[in-house]
């Protein structure tokens, strides 16, 4: 465990925890939580199952029904064909990566990680023993990986790539022909593993689900990991259903790692997957759109903040929010913002408002704020950041 510790990101949480506890009204911008529920088949297939007495433990690597509907989802939306011998359900998308760099990482191995990143990519790479080679994406490419700093990132040790899209923290979109590039690159280098992390796919402002470069480049597909799971799509953050899709000899030692650690998901969750990934899916299109109304008036209302500045994204539910103009000036009580986590600790004691230090998703000076909130709570919150940032001196 040693190099792994608390973010400070988890510090402002608790923080906020105890001021809330003692009376004072927060709003959360930093969390991945989104403001709609469950879709009401969704819970009421939950129910019926419990009430028919789906109870029991089922298969470490998932029920038959739940894998089929997964299949058909793969198939659906990424022309993706993949037996039930390749696809495993895990208790939240996080283990589906964790288990997979378990599995096939040794000290010495490197995975490529683009930065803004999520977090905990670069802890569960080192909990593997391997090393991560983080890759800077400049924000006037969209903060995307370009090909060129792929290829210069690439060693003898490199075992994967991963490769997240739409990007949690900055909403970049990797289009087709962003990936039939990377794709290219990848080509020439038969031993990397792509790990294709889509849990945020469907909240997309285009229309249609973001593309994985399995589908763009079939070649890579019998190295290819697909990681996705129903969180962000379905609004079932507390139901903790993942999955997992790729060769069948990676999926069966992921299951054996998940054997000894939480066994199988959750079989009531598992029935509410089913109706999610086999129902009507009109209801993605109409909360992206919902989204992105959200996205454009806080994008507004940010950028009318002294010394902050952003571009809606393309994808996720996140603002990516450039904090410089802020750095280096003094709070009403003499300190001094050096740093965006000096920026997102004064927001939170002077405003009340809980954001996600960009030092901690590998880009600086930013701050990552939500806008999967009530419309109200937007408005208020950049209020808050308005009257916060015209405080500073």
């Amino acid at each position: 465990m040693s190099g792994i510790t608390a973010s400070p990101a988890s510090v402002l949480r608790r923080r906020a925890r105890e001021l809330r506890a003692a009376g004072r009204d927060i709003i959360e911008l930093s969390s991945g939580n989104l403001d709609f529920p469950t879709p009401d088949h969704v819970i009421a297939a939950a129910h019926a199952a419990a009430l028919r007495g789906e109870t029991r433990y089922t298969d470490v690597d998932g029920t038959p029904e739940l894998k089929r509907a997964v299949q058909a989802a793969l198939l659906r939306d990424h022309h993706l064909d993949y037996g039930l011998d390749e696809i495993v359900i895990t208790n939240g998308s996080t283990q589906a990566l964790f288990n997979a760099l378990l599995a096939t990482l040794a000290p010495g191995d490197e995975v490529i990680i683009s930065a803004p990143y999520w977090a905990p990519y670069l802890d569960q790479v080192r909990l593997a023993g391997a090393e991560p080679v983080v890759v800077p994406c400049a924000q006037n490419n969209g903060f995307k990986l370009r090909a060129e700093d792929l290829r210069a990132a690439i060693s003898a040790r490199t075992r994967w790539i991963i490769v997240n899209n739409p990007v949690n923290p900055s909403g970049a979109l990797y289009s087709r022909e962003d990936l039939s590039e990377i794709a290219a690159v990848l080509l020439r280098h038969p031993d990397i593993w792509v790990l294709a992390d889509g849990l945020y796919e469907q909240i997309v402002f285009n229309g249609a689900p973001a593309p994985t470069l399995a589908e763009i480049e079939p070649r890579l597909k019998p190295r290819t990991l697909i990681v996705s799971g129903l969180a962000k799509s379905y609004a079932m953050m507390g139901w903790r259903i993942g999955y997992a899709a790729g060769p069948a000899a990676l999926i069966r030692a992921m299951v054996t790692i998940q054997s000894q650690t939480t066994s199988g998901a959750s079989s009531i969750s598992q029935a509410a997957a089913v109706a999610a990934l086999d129902g009507a899916q009109d209801v993605l299109l109409e909360r992206a759109a919902i989204l992105r109304a959200k996205r454009d008036r806080f994008a507004e209302l940010v950028n009318g903040c002294a010394g902050l500045s952003c571009t809606p994204p393309e994808g996720t539910f996140y603002l990516l929010v450039g904090c410089a103009g802020v750095i280096g000036k003094r709070a009403p009580d003499g300190r001094v913002i050096r740093t965006d986590r000096d920026f997102s600790a004064y927001l939170l004691e002077a405003s009340d408002v809980v954001v996600f230090p960009g030092e901690d998703l590998g880009l600086s000076p930013y701050i990552r704020l939500s806008f999967a909130n009530p419309s109200s709570t937007i408005e208020e919150a950049a209020r808050r950041l308005k009257r916060a940032c015209a405080a500073l001196q």
